[in-house]
């Protein structure tokens, strides 16, 4: 088995693409629309989907907005430098909700971002 995508359903598919391809580097990797259901699905990621998990955005025609609810935790990223991701992320415009540092606890060093929608994702220090 293999862990193929994440779906979230998001308000306005345009402005998740640019934040993930823009602001978080990501490729769009396809885009498709169902006009009998009403919903385009956009495909975004690091490298193709036959070799990495990717994240599937879905658009619901007409819905803005949806309640995230307590359930939902994060999407977890790792970067070769939390600092530098964080500058380069806010320069492009992206909100960090939590600013670098090591996570509380232990020494692992974090930060998080909010994408358009609200959705957590959380960068973590690659390890050496």
């Amino acid at each position: 088995m293999r862990l193929l995508h994440t779906m979230l359903r998001v308000g306005n598919l345009e402005r998740s693409i640019e934040f993930y391809t823009q602001v978080l580097g990501m490729q769009l990797l396809r885009q498709s629309e169902n006009t009998d259901y009403k919903y385009t699905l956009a495909f975004v990621g690091y490298g193709p989907e036959s070799e990495q998990a990717v994240l599937e955005l879905t658009y619901n025609w007409g819905v803005d907005s949806y309640d995230l609810g307590n359930a939902y935790g994060h999407i977890a990223l790792e970067v070769d430098d939390v600092y530098q991701a964080c500058d380069a992320i806010r320069s492009r415009g992206g909100v960090i909700s939590r600013e670098p540092g090591p996570v509380k606890g232990g020494k692992t060093e974090i930060a998080f971002v909010k994408d358009p929608d609200g959705y957590a994702i959380e960068l973590i220090q690659k390890k050496s």
